[in-house]
């Protein structure tokens, strides 16, 4: 059930993202999938999508190595 609970958590930014994503590739092709904002608006409303949905990844897996030990101590004192 745990593994199930993780998957889904990560599978709800791994989706913003990708959204984020296909928000930058279509307002660089022109393709307006938000009538009412214009396409550099929308192509910042990707990045920010995107870098949203990478950081959490990021965090979550950042967060599970360190509470497994999988991060050198070293490495522990200069993050904090």
């Amino acid at each position: 059930m745990g593994r199930f609970l993780a998957l889904t958590i990560l599978i709800i930014p791994g989706v913003i993202a990708g959204f984020g994503i296909k928000l930058m590739r279509d307002s660089l092709f022109q393709i307006s999938n938000i009538s009412f904002l214009p396409l550099a608006l929308e192509f910042v409303l990707g990045i920010i999508l995107f870098l949203a949905g990478l950081s959490f990844i990021a965090g979550f897996i950042f967060y599970r190595d360190k509470k497994n030990g999988k991060i050198p101590p070293k490495k522990q004192k200069d993050l904090q």
